[in-house]
């Protein structure tokens, strides 16, 4: 019986070590709209896995600029399909591995109750002092919020009262804190469990706006990275599906 436990824990080590040795780490770059879901899908993914996530947050811009200049990411997960699309172009990224991993929605949002009517037309009312939403050049979001604008004739009146954050996360603090009072978000960062979590909203037509198709591709650094191609594939698993679905989010 002896002999048996000790080869059982020999056995049960020699397994621990080649789990751990085949392990590997994962630098991804995020777009900061996906914060909330990214932080419980890596999570999911290192205990199902072994593998470590080491995840970044902020806006694609500024990620495509670092990515440019070398930044050791194996993982793009942008807030639009453009910068991938251009990283492709420029033989950025491995070959076929650009994928849609969830279409956006843009939401006007308050941080008070009964601020926002669920027909947004706080915005006409122009009653407020501060409007906040992301950088344009740098967020995909911010540039669906200026379409929005363009699109309902109110850009040029609420111009003068913008608040302009470097990503949709810096963008979500001015509102959440009451630097302004309302402000375009991504609706995941208000939305989780298929209900709102707090203040008002008011989630925008996507007719106001060009599609926030978000796509994700493996970046050149991550081509022999045997976690970044688990990583992709997983992102394509159908229950990554439901839970980014339950941050508000399609799929």
């Amino acid at each position: 019986m002896k002999t048996f436990s000790k080869s059982l824990l020999i056995g049960l080590m020699a397994l621990g070590f080649a789990a751990s040795a085949s392990a590997e780490e994962v630098q991804v770059a995020v777009a900061a709209n996906f914060t909330a879901p990214m932080k419980v899908i890596a999570a999911n993914f290192e205990k199902e896995t072994g593998h470590k996530v080491a995840a970044s947050f902020g806006s694609t811009g500024k990620f495509y600029a670092q990515i440019q200049n070398g930044a050791p990411f194996d993982v793009f997960l942008a807030a639009d399909d453009e910068t991938p699309a251009k990283l492709e172009k420029e033989n950025g990224i491995v070959a076929g591995s650009r994928f849609t991993y969830a279409t956006g929605k843009l939401v006007l949002w308050s941080a008070q109750e009964g601020y926002v009517d669920d027909k947004g037309d706080v915005l006409k009312k122009n009653a407020f002092s501060k409007i906040a939403l992301a950088q344009p050049k740098l967020a995909p979001y911010g540039l669906a919020a200026e379409e929005t604008m363009k699109k309902l004739g109110l850009y040029d009146t609420l111009a003068p009262k913008f608040v302009v954050g470097e990503s949709i996360g810096q963008t979500f603090t001015f509102i959440s804190t009451g630097n302004a009072q309302l402000g375009f978000v991504a609706l995941s960062q208000v939305f989780e469990d298929n209900k709102l979590k707090s203040g008002s909203a008011w989630l925008v037509p996507a007719n106001l706006h060009n599609p926030i198709r978000q796509d994700a591709v493996i970046l050149n650094k991550g081509k022999d990275n045997k976690a970044a191609a688990e990583f992709a594939k997983y992102l394509k698993s159908e229950p990554v599906k439901a839970l980014i679905r339950t941050y508000g989010y399609d799929v």
